[in-house]
């Protein structure tokens, strides 16, 4: 990506293009020269991935850039563990027996920063006037430098993957500045693996763009389109040069709710791209939603597109148009395998899909595929050693997903793999019917809780008065997220505790003189409300899900989130209860060492939710409501053992928004309903806190009101400040409020100077007596020298603003 010239594996195998449509290595050519070297790969059936992910099973790319960043090792070092990495990928697939297999999928940081790259879209403040768009120029608009900010960074759709957000304009003058397309597609048949480039879609990109900070708010990113194709089409002539007969258009965006001009702009740009595209089998592939009629109608009429690729997982609804109308003689990439979870498919339900599909289509025309990329699932299964055998049955990741697709296209084909679907049956029934997966007193629980929507009997204003008189706070009042630096010696402390190699009294001891360290430090630096730095955590969901009921735990169960950042999201798999409490020890050891007011730290029950694999055999409120329980009996126990400030966090809740305006208030109703459940029989002086980043906010102002927090901590720095221009346009906040200022993702660091002027721009809209400050987010990712000097910065900007605020 960064380089013109990748580091190379050396060609095991002779690259020769294979009749349309191609085979990923099945040609009669390819199996003769293979024969001699590997077993023969099987027959490649109409089997399709949209993608897969590129951390590595054992996170091989997150500790290679971390490495890289660090210093510690070199270009070619990281060039080298993306090349294996990629390697392993393509042939897994080809190896399984898929024939349309991806490449470019892979990236060192982002897909959507990959094509800003590909585009020439670097903003002027990285210093990139012309060539190749090289690794220092990208990792700085990823993760910002010593001398300037990191790009926007916000979810994609309504995943928990980030995107580094595009920032554009007319000034911009777009030119193909990285090969990386291109130089990926020759790596892999230089492999003897034929592969469909993966390039994000012209409308998505801009869609997904936001206007540059000299630029209009009101500017059409769209007007844009016409100068941003001739890159395209270059890339185009350079894949085919390259021997690529397929190419795969990621456009997602139209899931969205798009209007006439929109749809409009989508079918000029591919008719003016259809002389480029000559040559080609072209597959346009949406996901993660139903498409709209009126979008399904635009792409569907795409004369110069050989396939569409549909969600049939979470777009259930597009099956319906499909069956009404489909374009004659055009392949139907029927996206059966979910994507975004990891429970087993269920493939003799798959297989009736595809032969309904067949009645439509025509069994020819139909390409088995996964609803979405892999990216969002973890790895490999194979490398699980703490699963029970029984849960492990249940389950996929994207390595078996990969196996689940080729056996439905074979089956599909007329080589249908009987065992392969007995004990599939087998694994599907076990799970309806484990006792492990229902308990009656939770679900009684829950109904009940439909019957109310527990909102606190007194109003915040009133609220915020009694909580002001006994925690006698100063003006602008300073805090932190929760997490403080996650340190090497820490994470050895946890391990070793979990492998039994320290006692409990010794690891209580080693955590204990880890909060005191971070408690010390807020005092010295003047911060009023205090955190205990989550020590003992290692994951602010795993953390809450180890302990609670009908959660199970991966060991390496990896999902890229953003760059180098990593999760392991727990597994839901039953009624989810609070056996005892989690958080009470802790935080009351923390509140003992200082006399400043300690947040207990809890994550909320969206965020929980949306931050799992969750189980799909109920609907997704019914599992909120009973994480909302759990969390509240645990809100209980820490406001008896004295802690006055409690923090829920709900950082994923615009996270889980459907990406359609037709269902999205239901969703925030019960979504906001699980907050309130939490917290809604605490006393007037105990404070509620919660934390949201990284998500446009502005859309969902009205619910985070009516979540009925006191107090709210928001990303707003990274964002350029978007959070607030909802103020400027008259909405009012009556309960505290701290937008972020300033970027905990990026290492550096801003001036006390910096911080006291976005302080006063939120003053402009915001009034001091209900105005915090604090960072975008939790400090678990960073270096303790930078959060020191940080966080003493953003405390002498309080300090001074509030010297201001006082003489005036």
């Amino acid at each position: 990506m960064g380089q013109r010239a990748l580091q190379r594996v050396p060609p095991s195998l002779p690259s020769r293009a294979p009749s349309l449509p191609p085979p990923s290595s099945s040609s009669p050519s390819l199996r003769c020269a293979t024969s001699s070297r590997r077993p023969l790969r099987p027959r490649a059936m109409s089997s399709h991935i949209v993608g897969y992910p590129r951390i590595g099973a054992k996170r091989e790319l997150k500790f290679a850039l971390e490495s890289f960043w660090d210093g510690k090792t070199g270009v070619e070092d990281l060039q080298n563990v993306a090349a294996n990495l990629r390697r392993s990928i393509w042939k897994h697939m080809a190896d399984v027996g898929i024939k349309y297999i991806p490449s470019n999928t892979f990236s060192y940081y982002d897909q959507m920063l990959d094509t800003t790259a590909m585009l020439g879209a670097v903003p002027p403040r990285y210093g990139w006037e012309t060539g190749e768009v090289g690794f220092d120029v990208y990792f700085s608009m990823a993760r910002g430098n010593d001398s300037v900010p990191a790009m926007e960074m916000t979810k994609w759709f309504d995943t928990n993957y980030h995107y580094i957000v595009p920032e554009l304009g007319p000034h911009v003058k777009f030119s193909y500045a990285s090969h990386k397309a291109v130089e990926e597609f020759k790596e892999a048949k230089s492999l003897g693996i034929d592969t469909v480039p993966v390039l994000i879609g012209p409308m998505t990109y801009l869609l997904l763009s936001k206007p540059a900070k000299d630029v209009d708010k009101s500017f059409c990113l769209l007007s844009l389109i016409d100068k941003i194709l001739p890159v395209y089409k270059e890339v185009l002539t350079d894949l085919k040069s390259a021997g690529a007969r397929w190419i795969q258009f990621d456009e997602p965006i139209l899931v969205m709710d798009l209007d006439t001009n929109q749809l409009q702009a989508f079918s000029d740009a591919y008719s003016h791209m259809e002389s480029s595209l000559a040559g080609l089998n072209v597959l346009i592939a949406t996901y993660f939603a139903d498409v709209p009629a009126e979008a399904y109608k635009a792409l569907t009429s795409l004369k110069c597109v050989t396939g569409f690729g549909f969600d049939l997982v979470r777009g259930l609804e597009t099956l319906d148009l499909i069956k009404v109308d489909f374009p004659r003689g055009k392949l139907l990439f029927a996206g059966v395998v979910d994507g975004r979870n990891i429970w087993a498919n269920d493939l003799s339900a798959s297989l009736k899909t595809l032969q309904t599909l067949e009645d439509i289509v025509g069994k020819e025309k139909v390409v088995v595929s996964t609803s979405c990329s892999l990216l969002h699932t973890a790895v490999d299964l194979v490398n699980e050693v703490k699963l029970d055998k029984e849960l492990k049955s249940w389950l996929a990741f994207a390595a078996q997903k990969v196996v689940e697709v080729n056996a439905l296209a074979k089956s599909f084909s007329g080589f249908k793999d009987e065992a392969l679907f007995a004990s599939n049956s087998m694994r599907q029934a076990s799970r309806r019917s484990s006792p492990r997966v229902i308990n009656a007193t939770v679900q009684h629980n829950v109904a009940a809780v439909m019957k109310s929507d527990h909102r606190r009997s007194t109003k915040v204003s009133v609220r915020l008065q009694a909580q002001q008189k006994k925690l006698n706070l100063p003006a602008l009042p300073t805090t932190t997220i929760g997490s403080f630096p996650q340190t090497t010696d820490l994470r050895r402390i946890r391990r070793e505790f979990k492998a039994r190699k320290i006692s409990e009294i010794d690891y209580v001891q080693a955590i204990k003189v880890e909060f005191e360290k971070v408690v010390k430090l807020q005092e010295e630096l003047g911060i009023d409300v205090l955190v205990h730095g989550e020590a003992e955590r290692n994951d602010m969901v795993e953390f809450f899900g180890e302990q609670l009921s009908g959660f199970a735990f991966t060991s390496n169960g990896w999902v890229q989130s953003y760059g180098s950042r990593c999760v392991k999201p727990p597994i839901i798999y039953g009624d989810v209860s609070r056996p005892k409490a989690m958080t009470v020890f802790w935080s009351s050891m923390a509140q003992k060492m200082t006399q400043r007011p300690m947040k207990g730290m809890l994550t909320g029950p969206v965020t929980i939710l949306n931050w799992s694999f969750v189980r799909n055999d109920q609907p997704r409120y019914e599992t909120c409501f009973q994480i909302a329980l759990a969390i509240k009996d645990e809100v209980k126990d820490l406001e008896k053992a004295g802690i006055t400030v409690i923090q829920i966090d709900e950082a994923a809740l615009r996270e889980g928004l459907p990406l359609r305006r037709s269902e999205q208030e239901l969703y925030l109703d019960w979504a906001v309903h699980a907050f309130r459940i939490t917290n809604c029989d605490v006393r007037d002086t105990t404070q509620i806190h919660t934390h949201m980043c990284y998500s446009n906010f502005n859309d969902i102002i009205n619910s985070i009101i009516n979540m009925d927090a006191d107090v709210i901590t928001i990303e707003n720095s990274r964002s350029d400040e978007k959070l607030l221009s909802v103020f400027h346009e008259g909405v009012k906040y009556g309960a505290g409020i701290g937008p972020g200022v300033y970027d905990i993702h990026s290492p550096r660091i801003p001036s006390a100077e910096e911080i006291a002027e976005r302080i006063n721009k939120m003053l402009a809209v915001l009034d001091s007596k209900v105005l915090w400050v604090n960072p975008d987010c939790g400090l678990k990712t960073r270096k303790y020298a930078e959060v020191e000097s940080a966080l003493g910065n953003m405390v002498a900007a309080a300090k001074l603003i509030r010297s201001q605020l006082n003489k005036s």
